[in-house]
Parts: structure tokens; C-alpha cells; sequence
């Protein structure tokens, strides 16, 4: 069996690169099935995409309008409860009023029998 020289060997070497080179280089035709193919499938991807995201985009903002219509009723309640605490605190201002005025008339009428009596 006969070695190759360091010459068939660079030459060999050479000759594999370049295929290599040539193989990877090489571009399929514009009407390559297979490349249609990967290039409609993309586009299917890419569209499905585009639906998820506006379906997604969409939901979001259905989410935030409902939040702030939340936020307004949760409002609404606190103004509407914060109305009532403060009849509430008048009324029981008036109450307390109502019965000092009264213990004060109990007061006097007791001082008045008091002073009567003697």
C-alpha cells in the first residue's frame, strides 16, 4: 500500500474545504419546494402570533377597564360611607347635646325642689 506524500494530503485537505465551502455556500432556487414550504409555515406562525397577541392585547385592556370600573364603584362606597359616618358622628353629637340639656334641666328642676322645700 502506497502512502500519500504531504502534497496529496494538502491537496486532499484543499479539495474537502472547498466542498464543504460549496455545500454550505449553496443557496436553494426561489421556487425550491422545500423552501416555499419553511417560508409559508413561518408566515403561519408568524400570523398566528400577530392573533395571539392582539387576543392577548385585548384582554388586557378588557382587564383594566373592568379594574377601573372597580376602582370607581370601591370609590363611590367609600365617598357614599364616608357621608353616613358623618351623619352618623352629627347625630350622636345632637343625641349627646340633647340629653346634657336634659340632665341640666333634671339638675336645675332637683336644685329648684331642693331650694322649694326649704
Amino acid at each position: 500500500m502506497k502512502d500519500k506524500g504531504f502534497g496529496e494530503r494538502l491537496s486532499a485537505s484543499r479539495e474537502a474545504k472547498q466542498a464543504m465551502a460549496a455545500k454550505f455556500l449553496q443557496r436553494p432556487a426561489e421556487d425550491d419546494p422545500a423552501l416555499l414550504e419553511r417560508q409559508a409555515a413561518r408566515a403561519a406562525v408568524a400570523a398566528a402570533r400577530e392573533v395571539r397577541m392582539a387576543e392577548k392585547e385585548t384582554m388586557r385592556q378588557e382587564a383594566e377597564k373592568a379594574a377601573a370600573e372597580e376602582r370607581a364603584k370601591a370609590a363611590v362606597v367609600a365617598q357614599e360611607q364616608a357621608v353616613l359616618d358623618q351623619v352618623a358622628a352629627a347625630e350622636k353629637i345632637a343625641e349627646e347635646e340633647r340629653l346634657e340639656v336634659e340632665r341640666k334641666a333634671a339638675r336645675d328642676a332637683r336644685y329648684a325642689a331642693r331650694k322649694a322645700r326649704k
